[in-house]
């Protein structure tokens, strides 16, 4: 990919240089938002259930749900694809409490088990799935699990590795891998004109890039979390306008690794897609129910039982939401069934089209890159379906909702199929290779888009 040009409008330039200047405001902000955080995943796990009737506005853990689940994260997926990844520069409590610790820590090198590039990945699918088994959306105990398990180890990395570094953030954070992908079609960037950096007559102090960026070579606004210290570096880094489409529509094998590949096919358009839409399934009800039959008929009760703890599986007998053994194992096959062969079908069609487009420098992983918009759309839609659900128990129902959630998937859609048609013209291949390879791209948006109709329009 080549290096891009600083041409920023002067507005976004004088933005970043502001973020820069007052480093203050941002880390006050930061600690407002930590503090904000810990009372919401906290207190509500120490009080009894809402009782029947409770509503958000009069009820801090159907509030604290709300906020977390039904705006919280859902801003945070649609702030990367607006912003990058501003929201873990600026605002994100586990990161600014990892760095935090880090400058307080024992400050030890990174080992190089950390740095493996896979933990994203894993730690993403293991969350998602344990998530589910524990109803992670629905009660506070999980969520302050989840959650407060996730800020407590951030801590704990920021304490003992790297000077002041977002160690936990650039490697272990099961939403960071995500998070990068997503950041990929962000409108805003902060670039980096290779051309005046080695020109700088003058050596000024090093930037503390708390993710662990070499800033002089950054290209992606991937791993970039936008904080602003390194803007105006050696006048050659700048706040910045670009192409939503210039990441991916560009992009060739050596600008995506084969984790990031994983986590996108695998992680965000097959696990992450049964884990939202097993509690709409007749084929998880159907499987589930023939199990329990096949278990009765053989006098085996015991995966019948709802004797699991909270923390390992869904219990909660006073609000009558227990789940048994076979509820826990229908859950973690089913989702990890159904990712598997929705990813496995999205991996063989990426494979079939880097096939097609016979270029050295075009792989499936450079092909499935195009997916991310695809990708971007079902986590969105996803993460609100409690954001309606909530809202209708409060007696708001959205009359238009299944026509902007059709409105969103077909945007999607569109937008993974230009992406992929702006890589197969690169190509310059012969016209029904290029056809075949567009293909590949057009049929995992197809299944993806049908299993959504599913949920949502087929009762």
């Amino acid at each position: 990919m080549a290096h891009s040009k600083v041409s920023s409008p002067p507005l976004l330039a004088r933005l970043g240089d502001a973020m820069r200047r007052h480093r203050r405001i941002i880390v006050s902000v930061q600690w407002t938002v930590a503090l904000v955080y810990g009372i919401l995943i906290v207190v509500p796990a120490l009080l009894p259930l809402p009782p029947r009737g409770a509503a958000i506005l009069t009820n801090l853990t159907l509030f604290a749900q709300f906020v977390f689940w039904g705006i919280w994260w859902p801003g945070v997926i649609a702030s990367m694809l607006l912003f990058g990844r501003a929201w873990c520069g600026l605002f994100c409590p586990e990161g600014a409490l990892s760095e935090f610790a880090s400058r307080h820590g024992l400050q030890k090198r990174i080992p190089r088990m950390i740095r493996w590039p896979g933990w994203p990945f894993v730690a993403f699918v293991l969350t998602t799935v344990y998530g589910q088994l524990i109803s992670v959306y629905e009660y506070p105990k999980a969520a302050l699990l989840i959650l407060g398990g996730s800020t407590i180890a951030a801590m704990a990395i920021g304490f003992l590795y790297g000077p002041g570094k977002r160690v936990w953030c650039r490697y272990l954070c099961p939403v960071s891998g995500v998070f990068g992908l997503l950041a990929r079609l962000s409108p805003v960037h902060f670039a980096v004109d290779r051309k005046v950096w080695d020109s700088c007559a003058t050596r000024p102090i090093a930037v503390n890039c708390a993710p662990l960026i070499d800033i002089k070579h950054m290209q992606s606004a991937s791993q970039c979390h936008a904080c602003g210290r390194c803007s105006g570096h050696r006048d050659a880094v700048r706040l910045a306008a670009r192409s939503p489409n210039r990441e991916i529509a560009g992009a060739f094998s050596e600008n995506v690794s084969t984790p990031e590949g994983l986590l996108l096919v695998y992680g965000m358009l097959g696990i992450a897609l049964a884990a939202f839409q097993w509690t709409a399934s007749p084929l998880f009800v159907r499987m589930k129910q023939a199990v329990a039959e096949w278990l009765i008929a053989h006098d085996s009760f015991f995966l019948l039982q709802d004797s699991a703890p909270w923390w390992l599986l869904t219990h909660y007998p006073e609000a009558g939401d227990s789940f048994t053994w076979l509820d826990g194992a229908s859950i973690l096959g089913y989702i990890l069934g159904i990712g598997l062969a929705l990813g496995g079908l999205i991996h063989v069609c990426m494979l079939m089209g880097a096939r097609f487009a016979k270029t050295p420098r075009f792989d499936w992983k450079s092909l499935a890159l195009t997916l991310v918009p695809m990708a971007a759309t079902s986590l969105f839609i996803g993460l609100t379906m409690l954001t309606v659900t909530l809202l209708r128990s409060e007696g708001i129902v959205f009359a238009w909702m299944p026509y902007a959630r059709a409105s969103l998937l077909s945007g999607g859609t569109l937008w993974s199929m230009w992406l992929a048609f702006r890589q197969v013209a690169a190509t310059r291949n012969p016209i029904w290779r290029s056809c075949l390879t567009w293909l590949c791209v057009a049929l995992p948006c197809a299944v993806i888009d049908a299993a959504w109709y599913l949920v949502f329009f087929v009762r």
